[in-house]
């Protein structure tokens, strides 16, 4: 199997999470991969994947424009070379002209159902790929059933077999994401600039679909009478959310809402299980990796039923609307209930060891074989 890594930024958010996870748990159930990489990620997959083949591409490949270039003329001469029988795409496009069997990953279906949570050149195109993946792939795999649902009720499957679309969920990392020690907590609220003050957290992209502005503007309703409110911290790239400003504005002065950006992965399990809890009120997602990596560090968490969300929560999260009053209620809910909270903590600690990249390696080992076995198939026939 060759696995196409190049589409994975350099800041890890959830699509470098899945491959970079992926690579390690399948190395170390014994597959044989290649894995395809900038030249900036060579080091990291040879340490996650000891196992593997690790070929870097040119420096060329870093742009968007580079990279589908190469994809679409330098992949395919490089699968015949290294006589690859599945590519992997993780990240929707895919070569068109490679003679392996093709396997690629759709993360979500919002760009068809939620067009205007995105920018349109970003929806456009993921749009086109995801249409042409599933006409053009031999298996395309998705990470919940939510977004199966939501291709075929859009019309994306219609001409596809179920059989042709595998639902394998994402898994948790319990190195990286567990129960904080007291130190892990310290050092996370020295890297956000904390002190002792106590927090509700989100982790994520600051974009539309992530409802951010909401967040802010229920936050702000539900602590602004307290005596000693929490902090707001907001931990993610940056995003192009322009509601954002605007809802910080109007934040009162005495409150605190901090911007932490992009914190590195070892401070991510002081920061989720250090919170208070932990705030996701998501307009929809295709799987919801910040959920389960919150649960799966004891975190009380509060999200929403939109798409797949209620898949990788269940019983063990508390869930609320979009508006910015039922997020207001839900966290004063909370706040107001400790032992509530520590309720579902120990129910998402449970939850969360439902969900392993072992299985999730093994469910796509089954997806590449089933990739190699239809492709054969065809081609004899």
């Amino acid at each position: 199997m060759l696995i196409d890594a190049t589409a994975v930024p350099a800041d890890r958010g959830g699509v470098g999470r899945y491959v970079d996870s992926l690579v390690a748990a399948l190395d170390e159930d014994g597959a044989r991969i290649t894995v395809v990489c900038q030249p900036r990620d060579a080091v990291l997959y040879d340490r996650l994947a000891p196992g593997a083949r690790i070929v870097p591409t040119s420096p060329s490949t870093s742009t968007r424009t580079a990279r589908l270039t190469w994809e679409q003329a330098t992949l395919p001469r490089l699968v015949r070379r290294l006589a690859a029988d599945v590519v992997h795409s993780p990240h929707y496009t895919m070569p068109l002209a490679s003679p392996a069997a093709s396997v690629v990953t759709l993360h979500d279906a919002t760009f068809f159902t939620d067009a205007v949570l995105h920018s349109s050149v970003k929806a456009r195109f993921f749009r086109a790929w995801t249409a042409t993946a599933l006409r053009r792939a031999t298996l395309c795999v998705v990470p919940s059933i939510a977004t199966a649902a939501e291709l075929e009720r859009v019309g994306q499957v219609r001409t596809v077999r179920t059989s042709e679309v595998e639902i394998i969920h994402h898994g948790v990392e319990p190195d990286r994401f567990h129960p904080p020690s007291p130190a892990e907590i310290e050092a996370a609220r020295k890297a956000v600039g904390l002190g002792k003050t106590p927090y509700v957290a989100f982790l994520g992209a600051l974009e539309p679909r992530k409802n951010v502005p909401a967040l802010i503007r229920g936050f702000a309703h539900a602590v602004i009478g307290r005596p000693n409110p929490p902090a707001l911290v907001l931990a993610g790239q940056p995003g192009w959310d322009s509601q954002v400003e605007r809802a910080l504005d109007a934040v009162p002065h005495r409150l605190r809402v901090i911007r932490a950006g992009y914190l590195p992965f070892d401070t991510l399990a002081g920061f989720l299980g250090g919170s208070e809890l932990v705030a996701y009120p998501s307009l929809g997602e295709g799987f919801g990796l910040p959920v389960l990596e919150a649960m799966a560090c004891g975190a009380a968490v509060l999200t929403t039923r939109r798409l797949s969300l209620p898949e990788v929560g269940g019983d063990a999260v508390a869930y609320c609307g979009v508006g910015a009053g039922d997020v207001a209620a839900a966290i004063s809910e909370l706040l107001d209930a400790p032992s509530r909270r520590a309720e579902l903590a120990e129910a998402a600690l449970r939850r969360a060891k439902e969900f392993s990249w072992a299985t999730t390696a093994e469910r796509h080992r089954e997806a590449y074989a089933k990739a190699w076995y239809r492709h054969a198939q065809r081609r004899a026939g």
